[in-house]
């Protein structure tokens, strides 16, 4: 019984990351790619066909296969989602944050920018 939960839960993950990769490829300032690889991941543990689907898909597909084999990520992709954090720790010292949540919130989003840098384009 707790299987079947746990499968329907990573379906419902899968399917809310396709909507936000969905609205991602139509709205400037979300990201697509990475919704895609998660959505993708939640589908391999909940539903078979929908990882299948994801990953035959012609926009999603290719983003899905790019990571599986090479760990690589468009170079799109990353130049939107480093603007968006240098953007959001920005809005953070814009309004005011303290020193310490602009020190740690910086230090995890220039971690987490210098791993998806590193990763190859393609």
């Amino acid at each position: 019984m707790g299987d079947r939960f746990g499968k329907t839960g990573f379906r419902i993950l899968a399917y809310m990351s396709v909507a936000l990769a969905a609205a991602g490829v139509v709205l400037p300032l979300l990201p697509t790619t990475p919704f895609v690889l998660l959505a993708a991941f939640f589908a391999s543990k909940g539903s078979p066909a929908f990882a299948k689907w994801l990953e035959d898909h012609p926009r999603f597909g290719p983003a899905i296969d790019q990571w599986r084999t090479r760990r690589a990520v468009p170079a799109r992709a990353k130049v939107l989602a480093c603007s968006m954090m240098a953007l959001s720790w920005g809005m953070l010292f814009a309004l005011g944050a303290s020193g310490v949540v602009l020190g740690i919130s910086g230090v995890f989003l220039c971690g987490t920018a210098c791993y998806l840098l590193t990763r190859p384009s393609y």
